[in-house]
């Protein structure tokens, strides 16, 4: 994967996981800068990267639909299932890279999807799982171990296919 593939999958997952609420607006115009420096360029992009951590809140919902638009990447408004379903998936990303804790997972998919994401169901289960282990034969390596195989199915759907990455030119 080149660096601008990656780019372009690190915005897509900052968008999907503002439009749930996980993130704040400033972190996906950090996406932005980094896309940038990355090598993705477009009026859009710009625009958006420029913004001030004051100024995100307020322009991030009307710049970033248009930055995703023209790198050929989908804005998923933040009621939608696949919206939903590709923050789940950059969620489980996150856990892999080592920025969340198994636990944290499962907690944070509970808590944002509950157990009506058929996507995320399994997650739910295994957040509920850590509740009872006191009272189960189970063990935390157990369940974490759990957690990160279903965060490894998760995060093996691929989001931006090699080739749909709008040339910035």
């Amino acid at each position: 994967m080149t660096s601008t593939e990656a780019a372009a999958i690190a915005l897509q997952d900052h968008a999907a996981l503002w439009s749930v609420g996980e993130i704040r607006a400033f972190d996906v115009v950090h996406a932005a800068c980094d896309a940038l420096v990355a090598g993705l360029d477009t009026p859009g992009l710009r625009t958006l990267a420029a913004c001030t951590r004051a100024e995100a809140d307020y322009d991030v919902h009307e710049l970033l639909p248009e930055a995703l638009d023209e790198l050929g990447l989908t804005f998923y408004p933040a009621t939608s299932d696949a919206g939903r379903e590709h923050a789940a998936r950059a969620l489980a990303r996150r856990m892999l890279a080592g920025e969340l804790t198994p636990r944290e997972l499962t907690s944070r998919t509970h808590q944002r999807f509950g157990h009506e994401l058929p996507l995320t169901e399994r997650l739910a289960e295994l957040d509920d799982e850590y509740d009872v282990l006191e009272y189960d034969n189970g063990t935390v390596d157990q369940v974490d171990a759990e957690v990160t195989a279903e965060a490894r199915r998760l995060a093996a759907h691929p989001h931006v296919p090699p080739g749909e990455i709008a040339d910035p030119w």
